[in-house]
């Protein structure tokens, strides 16, 4: 791991080690970081991240994984709750066989899919076996009225049609 990675809070003030805390990250040193499974067999390297922006984390690590100095890499989206650091080696595991990850879902690093799509997403979860994430229900796209914190509550003697059909302001 890059040196960047560390922060002050991470010396030692008895020396000037840094150790390798990944609670904490810039995101500059995860792209090209190797990613490995269990059995120390490299998978492939990290090319980029993708960001849920709503929910303000991390969504997916773009891994490259075969070709040749950077021609017939095959890149993958795999969920970043899919990738586990491993303090020991100060790098990423990711418990997957890399014949079952030849037959993963990929794609091409010029035509990249809508990583946004619901079908694309539970795809790429269901082949992963991580849960896919969901979106906070008070995202900037929907309007405050209609959040959890402010949706009027559902009047129990009021009749059936009128339930729901009023707006608190």
């Amino acid at each position: 791991m890059d040196d960047r990675s560390s922060t002050a809070s991470n010396m030692s003030e008895s020396s000037n080690e840094k150790s390798w805390d990944p609670r904490l990250m810039r995101a500059d040193t995860l792209i090209g970081e190797n990613v490995y499974n269990r059995d120390g067999i490299e998978l492939g390297e990290i090319k980029d991240i993708m960001l849920n922006v709503h929910a303000g984390t991390i969504a997916y690590a773009v891994l490259s994984f075969g070709g040749f100095l950077g021609i017939g890499d095959k890149l993958f989206a795999v969920p970043w709750k899919a990738l586990k650091p491993d303090d020991v080696y100060k790098r990423f595991i990711f418990d997957m066989d890399k014949e079952r990850l030849e037959s993963a879902p990929g794609f091409d690093k010029d035509k990249w899919p809508d990583m946004a799509d619901p079908v694309w997403q539970n795809e790429v979860h269901s082949y992963y076996g991580i849960k896919p994430y969901k979106e906070p229900l008070d995202t900037p796209d929907i309007s405050y009225d209609d959040t959890p914190y402010t949706a009027r509550p559902t009047d129990k003697t009021a009749p059936k049609s009128d339930i729901g059909s009023e707006r608190v302001r």
